[in-house]
């Protein structure tokens, strides 16, 4: 977890982003502990990497501890310490995580490993949205998979977005915090939307946090390929062209926490466990 102003981290060898990726996933808990790993072929395919680099991957992830082999076909999720503590107890305030970021930047891994620390609900854009969404672009008579058309961008989002806050209000209206994930790109620019979401939160008793999350750009590109979703496919065909289309220096336009997901940053883990602390010395 870093300053706003503190340099960008550089690109890192694809070893490093296949081991930090798996990290992440087990540590956010779609790896759970005793769940057998693909093969090493199966894990170089679906990363679209050499089989040299899965196994150096592997072979930092056994001395981390948070893999075994159980022969040398197989190897187990060993991380049986990963049940959250729940060390943010109930307090009078209700408190709502804003988690943004790029695509394939970790904000979700993030998000989900924050709410299994805190016990909190996690409300994804995506999970929440996605099926009405790919249903309504196809009565608009575009691809279900279309996020970049000007349709998509002027008529379908705006109501994602819309029915992302309104499940966060609902759940502090219930004296619930939460967390909520999604890429957050036009809103955390937004000075009108982040006062009016601030000040409609705070009315309802909640404090709220803004959180960015930054990867380098060949990270995000191993994570997107690997994910092989078809809302992506668009980015994938045309990366460069996506690329000059993003800004990978982008803060959020209000005072937040930037986690890194980078070369050399801490586990995701860890950086949240710091940003819990910090909710924990607040009033």
């Amino acid at each position: 977890m870093t300053t706003p102003g503190q340099p960008l981290s550089k690109s890192e060898p694809l070893t490093q982003q296949v081991a930090r990726n798996i990290r992440n996933a087990i540590e956010a808990g779609t790896l759970r502990h005793g769940q057998i790993l693909a093969s090493t072929r199966e894990l170089a395919q679906e990363w679209g990497v050499s089989v040299f680099t899965i196994n150096e991957a592997m072979k930092t992830l056994i001395q981390e501890g948070i893999v075994v082999s159980k022969s040398r076909s197989k190897r187990m999720v060993n991380h049986p310490d990963g049940e959250p503590d729940r060390r943010v107890t109930p307090s009078s305030k209700p408190r709502v995580v804003f988690v943004g970021g790029y695509a394939g930047s970790g904000k979700s891994e993030f998000g989900r490993i924050l709410a299994r620390e805190t016990g909190w609900p996690i409300l994804d854009k995506d999970t929440l949205t996605r099926p009405v969404v790919e249903m309504a672009l196809e009565a608009l008579g575009l691809s279900p998979h279309d996020r970049e058309s000007g349709k998509y961008l002027s008529t379908v989002r705006p109501r994602e977005y819309e029915a992302l806050i309104s499940a966060t209000n609902e759940n502090v209206d219930c004296g619930l915090s939460a967390v909520v994930t999604a890429p957050f790109l036009r809103e955390f620019s937004d000075d009108a939307w982040l006062e009016r979401t601030v000040a409609a939160l705070a009315d309802r008793g909640a404090v709220v946090t803004f959180v960015w999350i930054h990867c380098d750009e060949d990270t995000m590109r191993t994570y997107i390929r690997h994910r092989g979703a078809a809302r992506d496919s668009a980015k994938m065909a045309n990366w460069s062209t996506y690329l000059d289309g993003i800004n990978i220096d982008f803060r959020p336009a209000v005072a937040h926490v930037v986690v890194e997901n980078s070369a050399s940053s801490a586990p995701l883990k860890v950086q949240a466990a710091k940003l819990i602390d910090s909710f924990m010395a607040q009033p």
